[in-house]
């Protein structure tokens, strides 16, 4: 037993996992809010072509709902894991895919900031 007398462990890491996966939604949440606001409100505020800013705010919307999609396969592989008393690692393939996607948004933002007029 430890000092607060709790000694269900296991209720304080599905509690644990519980607010991770809710970390996972704020991270989709801001990429589709990144969306919004670089694929609608940005192109009325600037002048020049719309279309790069649309494809952009588009791309952060794909990247948004990947993460959701994300966040529920990694819950549901996390519930599992721990229901058998075992330990589930983050894929490191989608790991990677989601980082790169970021990535590569954040470059193309960068870009389209600097070469529009």
């Amino acid at each position: 037993m430890n000092a607060s007398g709790d000694t269900d462990v296991t209720r304080r890491t599905l509690l644990a996992a519980e607010r991770t996966w809710l970390a996972w939604w704020r991270s989709g949440i801001a990429a589709t809010t990144a969306a919004v606001a670089v694929g609608a409100v940005v192109p009325q505020l600037v002048g020049g072509s719309r279309t790069p800013y649309i494809v952009l705010g588009a791309g952060y919307a794909a990247l948004g709902g990947a993460v959701f999609v994300a966040a529920a396969v990694r819950r549901r592989q996390v519930e599992a894991a721990l229901h058998r008393g075992e330990w589930a690692g983050v894929s490191e393939h989608g790991a990677a895919a989601l980082t790169l996607a970021a990535v590569l948004l954040a470059v193309a933002t960068l870009v389209i900031i600097i070469v529009q007029p």
